[in-house]
């Protein structure tokens, strides 16, 4: 897509400090890293994000996530690794292409994880895995 950031970055049109790429996927450096070495992982053809990325690309994205989360610890020295992969804009999407953040993360740098909604009920719990099930039951797709 021309007005597409991660394409023109894909098509070398736009500059990127790149750490991998192959006919598939391209991975470059974020410019406004959580830690410095946050990289984020991107497939080359085009999708809005995970609901709508064929299923190819995603057979073949979870072997390099895993490579490169790897080697962005290793590189990094980091004590851990956050994988961060949002979704539309309420899930934090901000650019709409498909694209998975590798985050070092090291033991005092500061981040901290979302706080978990407490007090739900039984019955909203009970309530969401039957509308979930449900859906899976039915499902064509799956």
């Amino acid at each position: 897509m021309e007005d597409c950031l991660f394409c023109k970055i894909s098509a070398g049109s736009t500059p990127a400090e790149k750490v991998y790429e192959d006919e598939d996927f391209i991975a470059f450096l974020d410019i406004k890293p959580v830690n410095l070495g946050h990289t984020l992982l991107v497939p080359k053809e085009h999708s809005r994000n995970i609901l709508d990325m064929s299923d190819t690309s995603l057979q073949k994205t979870g072997p390099l996530l895993k490579k490169l989360s790897a080697v962005v610890k290793e590189a990094t020295q980091a004590d851990g690794i956050t994988i961060g992969w949002n979704n539309e804009a309420a899930g934090g999407q901000l650019i709409f292409h498909t694209h998975i953040h590798i985050m070092p993360r090291f033991t005092n740098d500061g981040h901290v994880h979302w706080k978990g909604k407490e007090n739900i009920s039984a019955e909203e719990f009970s309530q969401t895995g039957t509308a979930i099930r449900s859906l899976l039951k039915n499902n064509p797709y799956l």
